[in-house]
């Protein structure tokens, strides 16, 4: 799906793969227990269909830390939530099963990024790390375009009360209620809010919830399971 001129972005699920259950079939988190092999496989055939020169993929740590990158990382990724680029092609994926991918582009600075965005790293604020980071490079906030990906939404993310309460300290606009009326966390609005006090004014959204979309992994759904992604590149 092209998100602006020149940046396309992509949400994979669970289907197409080669892994065995319980993480099938196209598991492309390799830190979850899956057959490597399979997982390999699983992201080579995504490259493939999206037709990039190679996927960046993350040691995800629910930080707030970025880098710039011009290059996959390999087997021996460093830990972080957050990426960039301005290499046509190479394309950043955010690994999810519950928490949303962050993917931001600037169509006129060529720049792209993509963040991990779990309860700590929007606690954290990676996503407004992200823009910053993407801003001292040349990008403009108020031109990028952002796409905020599936994850666990407001009405089903159910955590403790003063779990809620700590991080709608840092985050008020996370600060949710389950449909059977308990605590929870919108983590989708709360990195919205992040995105639009950064300057980002174009804020889309893939509004599936993980916990209820059953071609989409989910960590509070099923354990173990698998990770999909959401990808941002430029062409």
């Amino acid at each position: 799906m092209q998100l602006a001129r020149g940046i396309q972005v992509a949400v994979t699920d669970r289907h197409g793969g080669v892994s065995s259950p319980p993480y099938g079939s196209r598991n492309l988190g390799g830190l979850v227990g899956d057959d490597p092999e399979a997982v390999r496989a699983n992201r080579e055939s995504v490259a493939r269909e999206l037709g990039v020169r190679a996927v960046v993929f993350m040691r995800q740590v629910h930080s707030a830390d970025v880098a710039y990158v011009s290059e996959p990382f390999g087997t021996d990724a460093p830990p972080m939530d957050g990426v960039f680029t301005g290499e046509p092609r190479l394309a950043l994926a955010s690994l999810g099963a519950d928490c949303p991918a962050v993917l931001v582009g600037d169509p006129e600075a060529r720049l792209v990024g993509a963040a991990h965005s779990g309860r700590p790293g929007t606690e954290a604020g990676i996503a407004t790390a992200l823009v910053e980071a993407m801003a001292a490079k040349g990008a403009d906030p108020a031109r990028m375009v952002a796409l905020v990906g599936p994850g666990a939404c407001g009405r089903c993310y159910e955590v403790p009360a003063d779990l809620r309460e700590r991080v709608a300290a840092a985050v008020p606009e996370t600060f949710s209620t389950t449909s059977w009326d308990t605590p929870a966390l919108d983590l989708r609005a709360g990195i919205e809010a992040q995105l639009r006090a950064a300057g980002v004014v174009d804020v889309r959204h893939d509004a599936r919830c993980t916990i209820e979309s059953a071609e989409l992994y989910s960590h509070r759904r099923e354990q173990p399971g698998g990770r999909f992604a959401g990808l941002i590149w430029l062409t």
